[in-house]
């Protein structure tokens, strides 16, 4: 895996003003994000998001998922923290593409839950990968982080790329009608932390 550092600029938003620096792999083209605020490079663990690409919750507002409410609150919480980062990853659909999500959602649609629906496609529940998170962190000088995350294999996955997960701190937000079944489902069937009550 290389990924490089390909250019940064300033990005006000209505949380704050961060930094946003691209990065690039090598092997594939694609294109991930680091978002930052205050000085990252030193030895206190900094609070961060790793957020997996979302169009459809991140953009266009979907009911179906908890993503655009994670990605909002962790832009927030890092802002008014006045130091943290946030990597957006493009792997969208847990790993299967847009057009392969809007087929599984037609098969939830049909009455799958989200792992049924990825299975009955041929993909495995959860195809992200994490390996370009080092990369991208090691350029930003991050040693250490305070990881907002409902998902015990994300720290397991990030650990094993040799990122220090000082503390694990739940990101729960954007329950509503829609999702219920979805957040159930991750929590039974993918081992999130999520209290669904």
């Amino acid at each position: 895996m290389s990924v490089s550092f390909v250019a940064e600029s300033r990005l006000p938003t209505p949380y704050g003003e961060f930094i946003m620096h691209g990065f690039e792999e090598g092997s594939t083209g694609k294109e991930h994000l680091a978002l930052s605020i205050g000085d990252l490079r030193h030895d206190e663990p900094v609070l961060a998001r790793v957020h997996s690409e979302c169009l459809t919750g991140d953009a266009l507002f979907s009911m179906r998922c908890d993503c655009g409410a994670q990605l909002q609150a962790a832009l927030k919480k890092i802002a008014e923290e006045g130091r943290g980062v946030l990597l957006y990853l493009r792997q969208e659909g847990r790993g299967i593409g847009l057009i392969n999500k809007i087929r599984a959602y037609h098969l939830q649609d049909s009455g799958l839950d989200t792992v049924e629906a990825n299975e009955e496609l041929g993909f495995a529940p959860d195809l992200r990968k994490y390996d370009m998170c080092k990369l991208m962190l090691d350029h930003l000088g991050v040693s250490s982080l305070r990881l907002m995350t409902n998902n015990p294999r994300k720290v397991e996955a990030l650990t094993r790329q040799g990122i220090n997960i000082a503390e694990r701190i739940p990101h729960q937000t954007g329950q509503n009608p829609h999702n219920e079944r979805y957040l159930a489902t991750k929590v039974w069937k993918l081992g999130h932390l999520y209290n669904t009550a």
